[in-house]
This record gives structure tokens, C-alpha cells and sequence, in this order.
């Protein structure tokens, strides 16, 4: 199993919980990995747990496929308070079956924490791409696409997932942007 970080505050106060989680994270700290980036990640899961309350937040150093390898940065997972994206041809689905993004369970994501001033391209992208799966580990609280899935009496056949990620793009304010990059093209979604 890859190593990671979970994120709980254990009662404490948010501001003692984020510089607990960057002490833990420079203990942490693979010697491949410098301790900005466990920082940025850290700094990243505390928006997602006291901000946008997301759930059984990780921190990954390791890849999650069979090779086990370091992956070129930390990378968080974690189960936000609801769906971030439905793929245009689910989103027809629950159209024809009357149902709403509120009906969906809302499934683990994976998440890569950046700063404003590094320059990204394709190439890194394909290599953090190519080092996780299409879902983070733990999913399996979460219906499997393909499977019939019964909603309020509706059922539908949930869309086999896509490799995505939510890019987190911290300022130097602090402020954190996010993105869903996906990995290849993706048709737009119908509004």
C-alpha cells in the first residue's frame, strides 16, 4: 500500500491543525520530494477540510498502480461534499431518469497542489497522468461504473470514469484555485 497522510484535526483548532499537518508532512518528508511541496499539498488538504469540507483527505507520495513508484510530487485524494463533474453522456442518463447531481454520491478525487508561479506543461502532466489511476484508492464505497445503480426508484448504468484531477493553484496570498484537467479530450457538457 502506497504511504500517505490523513487528514484530521482530532478537535484541534484549524490554525493548529494546518501547522500540525506541515510538521507531520516534513516528517514525512521522502528524500525525493522537497519539503515546499509537502507544504503546499498540507496547505492545499487544510482549504479542502475546513473551507470546502471534503472527507478521508490523503496525501499520496507513492503511486497507487501495481509499480508502486514515487510520484514526482505529493498528490491528495479526498471525497468533496459532492459531485465535482459528470461526463456529458451521464449527464444525459440522469436526464432521461429524472435525477439530479444532488442524487449522486460524490466520489473520491484526486487532486494536485501548485503554485501560481510554476510553469506546467503537457510532459509534467502526462507524468503525474500516467502515475495514478483513473480513481484514487478507496473508492469502494462508491458504485463501480457499468453496474446498474438504483437512485429513488430510478436505475441507470453509471459512465466507466475518465482519468481527471482537480488542479490546486495557490497564490502567493494563499488563495487556492481550482481546475478539473482531464486527461485527454472530454466533450463539453450540455448546459
Amino acid at each position: 500500500m502506497a504511504p500517505f497522510l490523513d487528514g484530521n484535526n482530532n478537535g484541534e483548532s484549524p490554525l493548529s491543525s494546518l501547522a500540525n499537518a506541515m510538521k507531520l508532512s516534513t516528517a514525512e518528508t521522502s528524500p525525493s520530494h522537497p519539503p515546499h511541496l509537502h507544504h503546499l499539498a498540507a496547505q492545499v488538504q487544510h482549504n479542502l477540510d475546513h473551507q470546502h469540507d471534503w472527507t478521508k483527505l490523503r496525501i499520496h507520495t507513492h503511486s497507487p498502480l501495481p509499480s508502486c513508484a514515487l510520484l514526482s510530487r505529493p498528490v491528495l485524494s479526498g471525497i468533496p461534499p459532492q459531485r465535482i463533474y459528470i461526463h456529458p453522456d451521464e449527464q444525459v442518463e440522469m436526464l432521461k431518469h429524472g435525477l439530479t447531481e444532488a442524487d449522486l454520491e460524490p466520489a473520491r478525487e484526486w487532486v494536485l497542489p501548485t503554485h501560481l508561479k510554476e510553469k506546467w506543461s503537457l510532459r509534467k502532466f502526462a507524468e503525474i497522468f500516467d502515475n495514478i489511476g483513473e480513481a484514487p484508492p478507496g473508492e469502494c464505497e462508491h458504485h463501480e461504473p457499468g453496474i446498474v445503480n438504483e437512485i429513488d426508484g430510478s436505475s441507470y448504468i453509471a459512465r466507466k470514469r475518465e482519468k481527471r484531477l482537480l488542479l490546486a493553484t495557490v497564490g502567493d496570498d494563499s488563495t487556492i484555485v481550482y481546475y478539473i484537467v482531464h486527461d485527454g479530450i472530454v466533450k463539453p457538457r450540455q448546459n
